[in-house]
């Protein structure tokens, strides 16, 4: 199962974050709106990825809800149909919740960095460091918390959970 190690941060400066990602990506990133689907599940996270042009993706995944750098395991299968595929599981699982966001991502070595303008809770920021085979936990970890110290991001603006978490919790800005 492939892996990543993850951070995710409340963003008190979107626009000073995304110069700095730009710099450090050397690119102006790609916008890509989301619209997800979690659903009811007995371990990890099931949610479906809606993209909103005809195309997303069932995302499962499980990782532990701490603050700092973590591995997160996941799978992801693409679908054409993702309208149906809500309905099917919806049916079989229910739906926990939904999670609507504006994604800017940028790339930055092994990274990707998403900057997220979250609808209900504000702009937050999200490191995955996509492991490599032959790379340790606690390199991946490392790798983030460098990324984090070049962009600015401070331990206490880091958070746990997912953004559907933070929702259900009733946390905003």
């Amino acid at each position: 199962m492939p892996s990543n190690v993850e951070i995710k941060a409340r963003v008190t400066d979107a626009t000073l974050l995304a110069e700095k990602a730009r710099q450090l990506s050397k690119s102006e990133g790609t916008v890509i709106r989301q619209h997800d689907t979690f659903f009811n599940c007995s371990n990890g996270r099931l949610k479906l990825r809606d993209f909103m042009d005809g195309t997303g993706q069932l995302i499962f995944y499980d990782r532990p809800d701490s603050d700092g750098p973590k591995l997160s395991r996941y799978s992801i299968t693409p679908t054409q149909n993702p309208d149906d595929l809500k309905t099917v599981l919806s049916d079989a699982q229910g739906i926990k919740g939904e999670v609507r966001k504006e994604r800017h991502l940028y790339l930055i070595g092994q990274t990707r960095v998403h900057l997220d303008t979250v609808e209900g809770l504000g702009h937050y920021m999200e490191l995955e460091v996509v492991m490599r085979p032959d790379q340790s936990v606690e390199e991946g970890q490392q790798v983030a918390r460098d990324l984090m110290k070049a962009l600015g991001v401070s331990e206490d603006s880091l958070v746990t959970g997912a953004y559907m978490d933070l929702l259900l919790n009733g946390r905003s800005k």
